[in-house]
């Protein structure tokens, strides 16, 4: 399955919270924030259903195909701590997230277009994929174009950025620059991890 490009207010809806920050989704979620099908009763979910349900959160809110969510589970289980932990702090060292959190971008699939359109660069290199896993010392700016700084700095101005003491930005130099690795403080996306492993170890 690709990437959604359904109606977002629907799975805001779906799942209870506000996915995607989109103006038309939030208004028509803050409307009618029960799950679509209402008009019935419906029954109560089952275990399964509800780790589903959070395992849905993290692909939509970051934007992941199940293949690459997957590839960041088998690499948060390689590494040393919490697997739930270490798989929503991979999520959130994605440089389209990044982008996103400095509040350069509205939305995150926003950030995601503009990477993939070659908007920025990561330590003076062009950069076009938005999944990339930052680091620490990494250094993310907007392209020396005209239009792309205008776009930005007008952008930076009008988005509300996702404050994260990890990021430090420059908006004159339209520069992000990564201080330290996220913690599990840092992530803004309300969601049981746990759930979300015992789904994916199944």
């Amino acid at each position: 399955m690709g990437r959604y490009t359904g109606p977002k207010a629907r799975i805001n809806r779906r799942l209870g919270q506000l996915i995607f920050e989109n103006s038309g989704a939030a208004k028509a979620f803050d409307r009618r924030p029960q799950p679509p099908g209402m008009a019935q009763r419906r029954r109560k979910l089952s275990t399964y259903g509800l780790a589903l349900r959070e395992k849905q959160k993290i692909k939509y809110y970051y934007g992941l195909r199940e293949r690459q969510l997957r590839k960041y589970f088998a690499e948060a289980r390689r590494l040393k701590g919490n697997t739930g932990e270490n798989l929503l702090i991979l999520c959130e060292r994605r440089l389209d997230n990044v982008i996103r959190r400095a509040g350069f971008t509205l939305t995150r699939p926003q950030a995601r277009q503009g990477v993939a359109h070659k908007h920025f660069q990561l330590n003076g290199r062009t950069v076009s994929i938005p999944s990339i896993i930052v680091r620490i010392g990494d250094k993310i700016t907007v392209r020396n174009r005209d239009n792309l700084q205008k776009m930005y700095k007008e952008l930076l101005q009008e988005a509300k950025g996702e404050p994260a003491s990890w990021l430090v930005v420059d908006p004159e130099k339209l520069e992000i620059t990564v201080t330290a690795l996220p913690s599990i403080e840092d992530v803004t996306l309300p969601v049981d991890a746990g759930q979300v492993v015992a789904f994916l170890s199944r």
